[in-house]
């Protein structure tokens, strides 16, 4: 059973400093469904498992990326993505849900999942070098 939706929300809410939690979840939405076209195959199911349900379908149906995005351009696109966004609050956005992501994953998953993404994006899930 996945993290709760309220306990997953009020996590992000609170890392990214958000007025509301319409805010958070704007930003879980857009993240997520990056971040799900970018892994494949069992890490891509299990990390799914781990979160709640509404997200895990984010991750598992995500927008289709034609190539894995370094994490500046990941952060590029959250901010496409969302309106009134720029690169500096993308990047809040970005580290504030998958730093959230990371703490449902734990280590090992987060070691794998990892392994699919370009160089850097340790960082943006708060966890810097740790795996490398």
């Amino acid at each position: 059973m996945g993290m709760q939706w309220d306990v997953f929300l009020k996590a992000v809410q609170e890392r990214g400093d958000y007025a509301s939690e319409h805010e958070a979840e704007r930003a879980a939405r857009t993240v997520l469904a990056l971040l799900g076209a970018h892994l494949v195959g069992a890490d891509r199911a299990e990390l799914a498992a781990r979160l709640p349900e509404t997200f895990a379908l984010i991750l598992l149906n995500p927008l289709q990326a034609t190539e894995p995005l370094d994490p500046e351009r990941f952060v590029r696109a959250t901010a496409a993505w969302i309106d009134g966004a720029t690169e500096e609050t993308a990047k809040w956005d970005v580290s504030a849900v998958l730093s959230v992501v990371a703490d449902c994953a734990g280590d090992d998953l987060l070691r794998r999942v990892l392994l699919q993404l370009p160089a850097g994006y340790d960082l943006l899930f708060g966890r810097p070098q740790q795996y490398t």
